[in-house]
C-alpha cells in the first residue's frame, strides 16, 4: 500500500525507552493504515522488539542511531555533539523529506534546539512556541506558549495568537476560535507592556480573528476562550500547577472512597461516573507539547509517557501534517504583519 505520509520517531527518548514506543506503534498502525514509520535508535535493541510484533512488519523501518539524548543533556551540548543521536536523526529525516512529522519523548530543550537548527522557523514568525490542549468545562482550549520562551515581546505574543488560532481551526475543527491573552486582570490598563502591546495590535487588525481580550488564570479551565496566549514561563507554571491540582483531586477522591465501607459501596454504585471523570483527567490522552512555528511538524510527548500517551502524540502529529497547518500560519501572520506595517507608515 502507498503511504500517505511517514512519521519519524525518536525511539530512545523518554523514561521508559523503546518498549513503550513499540507498544504505541501497535496502536498507531491500526488507526492509520496508510502511514509508514521510521524508528530511530539502536538497531541491536530495536530489531528483537519489532521481530516479536508481526503486525509491524512492512510498516516500520529501523534507522540506526548509535547514541541517545539524555534528559540531563544541555541543548548546546546536543547541538555540538549530538549528530549521531536518535533525536537528531528523527528531526533530520523531516528536514530531508524522508518523513512528514517527528515525535519524541526526549529532552524538551534539546528537541526544540535541534528542531530550530535543522528545520528553521516559518517566515514571518519570530519564535516558535509549545502548545498544549487543555481540558475545560466547555471542551478543550489551546494554550501556548508552555515552555519554549521564558519571556515574550508583543510581536511574539501576536505570533503565538496566530499559530494558536490556526491550530484550533485545523485540529479542533473550530471555524472561528476566540483568542485571549493571559493577564493579571481583564481590564485594559493592567499587565506589562508586552501583553498590552499585543492586545493593541490584535484589536487594530482587520483579520477575521476573534480577539476576546484579556483573560485570567481561572478562565483557562472555564473555557472562556478557545486559545489562551501567554509567555513560556507563565504558561509552564500554569500547566504544572494544573497537572498537580488534578493529581491532588484524584488522590483525595481515592482516599475518601476507601475510608469507609459506605464509601466503597458508593464507589461501586458510581463506577460509571467515576470512570468518566478518570478519563477526563487522564493526562495520557493529551499529546504533550506541540511545537508550532517550525518549518516542519514536531510533537513532544511526555517524558514519562506510556503507550497510550505516545500513540496520542503520533495521532496529533499526523493530524497536523494532513491539515497543512504551516501554510495557514504563514498566510495569517503575513496578513497581520502587512496591516501592522501599513498602520505604522500611516502614523509617520
Amino acid at each position: 500500500m502507498a503511504r500517505a505520509l511517514t512519521v519519524s520517531i525518536d525511539a530512545m527518548g523518554g523514561d521508559a525507552g523503546p518498549s513503550v514506543v513499540v507498544s504505541a506503534l501497535l496502536k498507531a498502525v491500526q488507526r492509520h493504515t496508510d502511514v509508514g514509520f521510521l524508528l530511530h535508535g539502536d538497531e541491536a535493541g530495536l530489531a528483537p522488539l519489532l521481530a516479536r510484533q508481526p503486525r509491524l512488519q512492512g510498516r516500520v523501518t529501523i534507522v540506526h542511531a548509535a547514541e541517545r539524548v539524555r534528559m540531563e543533556d544541555k541543548p548546546s551540548h546536543v547541538l555540538r555533539r549530538g549528530k549521531d543521536t536518535s533525536m537528531w536523526h528523527a528531526i533530520d529525516s523531516v528536514k530531508r523529506g524522508e518523513a512528514s512529522v517527528a515525535v519524541s519523548a526526549g529532552n524538551t530543550g534539546a528537541l526544540m534546539a535541534l528542531s530550530m537548527f535543522n528545520l528553521g522557523i516559518i517566515e514571518g514568525i519570530s519564535r516558535p512556541a509549545i502548545a498544549t490542549i487543555w481540558p475545560t468545562l466547555k471542551g478543550q482550549t489551546v494554550v501556548l506558549d508552555v515552555g519554549a520562551n521564558v519571556g515574550a515581546t508583543d510581536e511574539q505574543l501576536v505570533d503565538f495568537a496566530v499559530m494558536g488560532e490556526a491550530f484550533a481551526r485545523a485540529i479542533l475543527g473550530l471555524k472561528h476560535p476566540s483568542i485571549g491573552i493571559l493577564n493579571v486582570g481583564s481590564e485594559e490598563q493592567k499587565g506589562n507592556d508586552g501583553v498590552k502591546g499585543a492586545a493593541q495590535i490584535l484589536r487594530a487588525s482587520n483579520s477575521p480573528m476573534r480577539f476576546h481580550g484579556f483573560v485570567e488564570g481561572d478562565d483557562i479551565a472555564k473555557g472562556t476562550v478557545d486559545v489562551v496566549v501567554t509567555d513560556g514561563f507563565t504558561g509552564n507554571v500554569a500547566l504544572k500547577t494544573a497537572e498537580g491540582t488534578a493529581r491532588l483531586i484524584a488522590a483525595y477522591l481515592r482516599q475518601s472512597l476507601k475510608r469507609s465501607l459506605l464509601g466503597r459501596l458508593g464507589a461501586v454504585v458510581a463506577a460509571g461516573a467515576l470512570n468518566a471523570l478518570r478519563r477526563k483527567l487522564d493526562p495520557r490522552a493529551n499529546a504533550g507539547g506541540i511545537f508550532l512555528g517550525l518549518n516542519g511538524v514536531v510533537v513532544k510527548c511526555h517524558g514519562g509517557a506510556d503507550a497510550v500517551s505516545f500513540a496520542s502524540a503520533m495521532d496529533m502529529a499526523i493530524d497536523m501534517a494532513r491539515a497543512d497547518l504551516n501554510a495557514r500560519i504563514t498566510a495569517d501572520r503575513g496578513r497581520i504583519a502587512a496591516e501592522t506595517a501599513g498602520a505604522q507608515a500611516g502614523d509617520i
